[in-house]
């Protein structure tokens, strides 16, 4: 027993037992937006640890696109390409590794990053707008998964992508984000990365929310990217053509409805991208969801979006506003132009009348 325990602890005396006897790998997550529809069979999620039924009938479904294969670090690794429409590709792979707890480990993440980009780049893929994510998963060993925080170091450093040695602080701060299930499992959540221990190895919820979650950043950031181009195209528009009465009113009209269509358009994407996040639940899908939301801080991008919302509505007010008083300033002038044109009418007509009364 005292063996297996050196074993498990992954000790100077006893290093290489328990890492033969473990399964670890790590799993590379690649989203990004393209300019085609995404299109497959639906690739249904997988929900398990006390999660409500409906939610896989209401989270985010995933499509079959294909796959593509790959020699990396010596092994054959498999892309998998699946879709979430109408245009977010994911792409998705899996290497397994002899000792996670080595820096080095940071490299290999970064080769299957930049094959995977690659494959984005040949579907038209946008990096400036996509997002990439590592989890580190172990499993296959015994007892609890806090042994291994001795390597407490060099997981903060893997989640962070960072290969300079942390302080002791960060590192700290790095391992309160973590979460719990089980007895024999613990999930440690950063911007970068994620590392999941899991005896079993049942981890492929955890992967499913963690995609999940970089999808909800990944569609806010383009949110926020439609409605900057958006505002900067309406607000020039707004900014001079009214005061001097350059625009149609054909022009004002389309104007008004392309913001009236626009706001629509955000506003219920918006609302979906909420009730997606709503319909996890409260189960442990929900806390171990908001950890990872918390870390990607999407209730910040939430709220710059509804910000830029409420400035599109300030410029349609404006655009109302001005096309009211323009149409009410037109219909002055008709009215001026009118009243002159009778008046000119009364005058020809009293002249007409006063030659026709000398005559006679």
């Amino acid at each position: 027993m005292a063996s297996r325990r050196c074993d498990v602890g992954l000790t100077r005396e006893c290093p290489g037992t328990m890492l033969r006897m473990m399964r670890q790998e790590l799993v590379s997550i690649l989203l990004g937006e393209v300019p085609q529809e995404v299109r497959g069979d639906v690739f249904p999620p997988s929900m398990n640890k006390s999660a409500p039924a409906y939610v896989t009938r209401t989270v985010p479904k995933q499509e079959v696109v294909g796959q593509e294969a790959a020699t990396v670090d010596g092994q054959e690794v498999v892309f998998e390409l699946r879709g979430y429409p109408p245009d977010i590709l994911l792409i998705r792979a899996v290497l397994e590794i002899e000792n996670i707890f080595d820096r080095e480990t940071i490299s290999l993440g970064q080769k299957l990053f930049q094959y995977s980009r690659g494959i984005l780049n040949s579907y038209g893929g946008d990096l400036a707008f996509s997002e990439d994510y590592n989890v580190f998963v172990v499993s296959g060993y015994e007892g609890e998964p806090e042994q291994f925080l001795v390597h407490a170091p060099v997981i903060a450093s893997l989640l962070k992508s960072e290969r300079l040695e942390l302080a002791e602080r960060e590192v700290e701060y790095t391992l309160r984000s973590q979460i719990k299930y089980a007895k024999d499992d613990l999930a440690i959540v950063d911007w970068d990365g994620t590392i999941l221990f899991d005896a079993e190895g049942d981890t492929e919820e955890d992967l499913e929310l963690l995609t999940l979650a970089n999808l909800q950043l990944l569609r806010h950031r383009i949110l926020d990217r439609q409605l900057d181009e958006r505002l900067a195209e309406i607000g020039g528009r707004v900014d001079k053509p009214f005061g001097r009465m350059s625009l149609s009113r054909r022009e004002i009209a389309e104007d008004l409805r392309a913001i009236v269509r626009d706001r629509t358009a955000s506003i219920s994407e918006l609302q979906r991208l909420e009730r997606d996040i709503k319909m996890i639940g409260d189960w442990y899908s929900a806390r171990f969801y908001e950890l990872a939301r918390g870390k990607f801080k999407i209730e910040e991008w939430h709220r710059s979006i509804r910000g830029k919302l409420e400035s599109l509505e300030d410029i349609y007010s404006i655009v109302v506003e001005n096309f009211t008083v323009s149409a009410k300033h037109r219909a002055e002038w008709v009215q001026i132009i009118l009243f002159f044109v009778l008046q000119v009418g009364w005058f020809v007509l009293i002249i007409l009348e006063f030659f026709y009364f000398t005559r006679h």
